[in-house]
């Protein structure tokens, strides 16, 4: 099954022109042209956290069903994290996932089911600080259990070092970074990323640097074309 993953961080809809616009993160969405996509800050931290995306110009104006993480009627995810799957594509489960750290941080799980089975995708949004970097990516692994090779973990990573601050996931993960999304009007640093489990291939990976990208948020979109290898159930042993 191959799939294009995204990942966007779109500072509330408010643009490097300081102006807020909504459709304009949409149209960005859709010219991305993925079949999953992991948005930060896609609420307003205060009050009931409402999204700054209407669900109707997501229904009406994309080809994506929201992963249902909210938990009202005015947020589109959780923390911030909201995913964007496809129509067409089933989504068989989804979960919350605490992170621990001095920053209310949560992460979101959503398991896409396709032609080759199930995949895993992981969105976050982590810390400032490498030290709770650390810990929310251990929560994360742990969270992934025994079996991490059918799972993506994407999103802002915060990490702008190249070589440092992602060790939970170096064992079972190979990390990607697609290349320098912050800060969208002079990209120096690769802070969103993506790690893929051991049966998750990588066919392709980007920014996007289109114009309009540049001023819709502070950072770029990035995303990935991958491919997963088909289930193989596990062995039973017989036991006579």
């Amino acid at each position: 099954m191959r799939l294009r993953l995204a990942s966007y961080n779109i500072q509330k809809a408010v643009g490097v022109d300081l102006r807020r616009d909504p459709m304009r993160i949409l149209e960005i969405v859709n010219e991305l042209d993925a079949d999953v996509v992991a948005l930060q800050e896609v609420d307003k931290r205060l009050g009931e956290r409402p999204s700054v995306l209407c669900r109707t110009y997501i229904d009406t104006e994309t080809d994506y069903e929201i992963a249902p993480l909210a938990q009202n009627e005015v947020s589109l995810g959780w923390h911030g994290n909201a995913v964007l799957v496809r129509k067409g594509l089933s989504i068989a489960h989804v979960e919350r996932v605490d992170l621990p750290g001095l920053e209310p941080r949560g992460a979101v799980r959503v398991d896409v089911e396709g032609e080759d089975g199930m995949l895993s995708v992981v969105g976050a949004h982590l810390g400032l600080v490498r030290y709770h970097r650390r810990l929310q990516l251990q929560t994360i692994r742990e969270h992934l259990g025994d079996m991490p090779g059918r799972a993506v973990v994407m999103g802002d990573f915060n990490e702008w070092s190249t070589d440092r601050g992602l060790e939970p996931l170096e064992r079972d993960f190979q990390l990607v970074c697609p290349g320098n999304s912050f800060h969208a009007a002079r990209p120096v640093a690769g802070l969103d990323r993506f790690a893929l489990g051991r049966d998750v291939g990588l066919r392709d990976a980007g920014v996007e640097e289109g114009q309009q990208a540049s001023w819709a948020s502070d950072h770029l979109p990035i995303w990935s074309d991958i491919e997963l290898a088909p289930y193989t159930a596990p062995e039973i042993q017989d036991g006579r």
